[in-house]
């Protein structure tokens, strides 16, 4: 990725569902005018899902998922459908891909009625109308009345394409802009926290963590939103905030650290400062802070032989004093003074068997998109174990979380409320 690229967790995300050989690979090379997906007329060519980065005016920087069939026959088949419905985790609008000439089939009424389930946008496409045209018959008639039995049976609106002949391609641009959520989140981060002109730290540690020559994705975005309000973002390192502070010439809105230097943050910064972290604004952004804050009272419940699932959605090279493999674990254990089994989760793959588990605790899932971190979170809800997030679980064990969710009125009653039925 360019440093000039949107990241994929900040797309739009576009899935093209439907049979082998409908034509969805076509369809996202004609949509992108690019041969971004391979395409052949062999059953089963799409494995894995595909995915395609692109700007889509207006709506600006979209992601497009190309999924394998949902036909394919056999283990490996069931694999392919499997990770393909996956994609419906992260997806924020589903096009249903159908072919004209064989219309509508089972697998394309169960993936739509599995849309629904999912309350997804979602758009049929019905592909290949070069071939009805070809096809002795009344193109015009024909092509209305089909368009109009896969909307009853897909229950949503259907656009006639032909991605080969680049028909009706235009149409279905113009449709897909007019369908797709409001996926409008600036400001969402820390912009509605500040106004014009406001000062706000970035407390930032420079450790063998850090990458080479760049902040982490959570530093880099809040940066990016401050300055998208028309706010100040001063960065500093942790040893040296209380100079930073004493230097300034107004007192700054706001304090955010990285979780791990929270204490020494929360002791540098005076009371009348607010002070938070990225992790505790990432749960916000892409999550559910109120759930996370909830979720932070089961540490102290836990007991004796319990087990911790530390959930990651990025893998990386573990140091030897990483946070979700080390820190983390010693502090939960410090705090509870329990013999506790610490196991670990990383990449986009997410358990099944949550119900194992006493206690999730995720990383701010910078690289998932908000569908997805959502849809985790309501997994674990379901599962009935608490969830709770790095930022959050670490200002609670070090003792600081009532401060550090003092700007999030909504986390506040969270907390109070949870508070009240120990």
């Amino acid at each position: 990725m360019s440093v000039n690229d949107t990241p994929r967790p900040n797309r739009l995300h576009i899935a093209l569902f439907g049979r082998s050989n409908a034509g969805k690979s076509s369809l996202i090379n004609a949509i992108t005018k690019q041969d971004a997906a391979v395409v052949s007329p062999v059953k089963g060519t799409t494995t894995d899902p595909v995915y395609k980065a692109m700007e889509l005016l207006p709506l600006g920087p979209v992601v497009f998922i190309d999924t394998a069939g949902l036909d394919e026959a056999g283990e490996l088949g069931e694999l392919r459908k499997q990770k393909t419905l996956e994609v419906l985790n992260k997806s924020d609008m589903a096009l249903i891909v159908v072919d004209a000439v064989c219309g509508v089939n089972p697998y394309d009424r169960q993936i739509a009625e599995t849309v629904r389930s999912k309350s997804i946008p979602a758009m049929g496409i019905l592909n290949k109308i070069d071939c009805i045209a070809d096809q002795q018959t009344s193109h015009a008639g024909d092509l209305a009345v089909l368009v109009d039995q896969a909307e009853q049976e897909l229950g949503c609106k259907v656009i006639p394409v032909s991605a080969l002949e680049q028909q009706g391609i235009s149409g279905l641009m113009k449709a897909l802009i007019a369908a797709v959520p409001d996926a409008e989140d600036k400001f969402r981060i820390i912009g509605d926290l500040v106004s014009p002109g406001d000062l706000v730290v970035l407390v930032v540690p420079i450790d063998k963590a850090a990458p080479k020559g760049r902040l982490i994705l959570p530093q880099q975005q809040t940066i990016r939103d401050l300055l998208e309000s028309d706010a100040i973002a001063v960065v500093t390192k942790e040893f040296e905030l209380k100079e930073t502070l004493e230097s300034l010439g107004k007192k700054p809105r706001l304090v955010v650290t990285d979780s791990q230097v929270f204490l020494k943050a929360a002791a540098d910064t005076p009371k009348d400062i607010p002070l938070t972290s990225f992790s505790i604004l990432f749960a916000r952004h892409k999550g559910n802070l109120e759930e996370m804050v909830r979720g932070a009272r089961a540490i102290d419940g836990l007991q004796h032989g319990d087990r911790v699932l530390i959930a990651e959605a990025c893998t990386h090279h573990g140091q030897a004093d990483d946070i979700g493999k080390v820190k983390i674990p010693r502090w939960i254990r410090q705090a509870t003074g329990k013999q506790l089994q610490f196991e670990y989760a990383s990449g986009m793959k997410f358990p099944d068997n949550l119900d194992d588990y006493s206690l999730i605790v995720h990383c701010g899932g910078c690289m998932l998109n908000r569908r997805q971190m959502l849809w985790r979170v309501e997994q674990a809800i379901r599962a009935g174990v608490p969830i709770v997030n790095y930022g959050v679980a670490i200002a609670y064990v070090q003792g600081i979380l009532e401060r550090a969710i003092l700007p999030f009125p909504l986390a506040r009653i969270a907390w109070e409320e949870s508070g009240t039925h120990e």
